[in-house]
């Protein structure tokens, strides 16, 4: 008796459970379609073809080592170093950008501190070495958003001729992506392909905005929202924009000039003190060296490091513009 109802089970199992396992496995033809689409054109042998296609796949990784790249998961500041070599477009990793510092931090402080016997200049030497890496992926992506704030107003001028001879906002934005060179055009291009992959103008509008969190783009896609909610003529807000783009880049130049002397004397004076005590070290080494041997020496190199940073930091703040 068991074993007739254990063959029963089995066999309605069998009739049921497996073709809906089969199915619910099996991709629908649209799936199968889309993704035959999708390879077909990620093949594309001509130029032409690969210069229109937008790859949208994120990519999570953040270093080929399996065990880092699980460390790294778990810290806070590793997205942040990812959204900064991917606005800086840079084809580094997170885990590449941290072992390239801690490399430049721990070999120049370990020869020092061989040579010198001090652990003080050791640390402080390694700290400096230790940020460049850092510090050039910043300067990278601040180079390509000064870039992008002054190819705006051109882009935002080409919108407005095509939105005048009958062309809809996304046809233009998709003329900006064609037409313009990187980086105005490489991320309109990338706004334009969100939208046919299905996202919200207003969604495509906002990913743009993380992608580059400049003021004038913020001004442009709130100008744009305001549009789409309320009505109007788009051409004649986009071309207002575009004026005001240009008023703040042409305000921000000027106040950089006017501002150059004392942001110069800023620097000057920040870097006077280090200059100044490295001269002295290598004119009598055995009268600076008091400053590391001693603890009211080490006091007051910590003391005046500080001072330095904050007054050039005030300095700074005070003669740049907030924008």
């Amino acid at each position: 008796m068991g074993l007739i109802i254990g063959l029963v089970f089995v066999g309605v199992f069998a009739a049921i459970a497996l073709p809906l396992m089969a199915a619910a496995t099996t991709p629908s033809r649209s799936a199968q379609q889309a993704m035959v689409t999708l390879d077909s054109a990620i093949k594309a042998e001509t130029s032409e073809a690969r210069d229109q296609i937008v790859d949208l796949r994120k990519d999570e990784q953040l270093s080929s080592i399996p065990w880092l790249n699980r460390k790294l998961g778990s810290f806070e500041l590793t997205p942040y170093l990812s959204k900064l070599m991917d606005q800086g477009q840079m084809s580094w990793s997170a885990g590449r950008l941290l072992s390239l510092s801690a490399a430049c931090f721990a070999i120049p402080a370990y020869a020092i501190y061989l040579r010198f016997e001090t652990i003080l200049p050791a640390l402080g030497a390694g700290v400096v070495i230790g940020a460049l890496p850092i510090t050039y992926a910043v300067l990278k992506r601040k180079r390509r958003f000064a870039k992008f704030e002054e190819s705006l107003p051109e882009a935002l001028d080409m919108m407005v001729s095509a939105l005048r001879a009958g062309h809809s906002l996304v046809a233009a934005m998709s003329l900006v992506g064609r037409e313009c060179p990187d980086p105005v055009g490489g991320e309109f291009k990338i706004c334009f392909e969100e939208q046919n992959y299905g996202l919200e103008l207003k969604e495509a509008l906002d990913n743009l905005v993380g992608r580059v969190p400049l003021q004038d783009l913020k001004i442009v896609s709130t100008a744009i929202m305001i549009q789409k909610e309320s009505g109007g003529n788009l051409a004649e807000v986009l071309d207002k924009t575009s004026h005001v783009v240009r008023e703040r880049f042409r305000l921000k130049r000027q106040i950089k000039v006017h501002t150059a002397s004392g942001r110069l004397t800023g620097w000057i004076l920040t870097l006077i003190p280090a200059v100044l005590g490295l001269g002295m070290y290598f004119v009598n080494p055995d009268m600076v060296s008091i400053l590391w041997k001693r603890q009211i020496g080490i006091d007051l190199l910590w003391t005046a490091a500080g001072l330095t940073v904050v007054g050039g930091f005030i300095i700074q703040r005070i003669v740049g513009m907030d924008t």
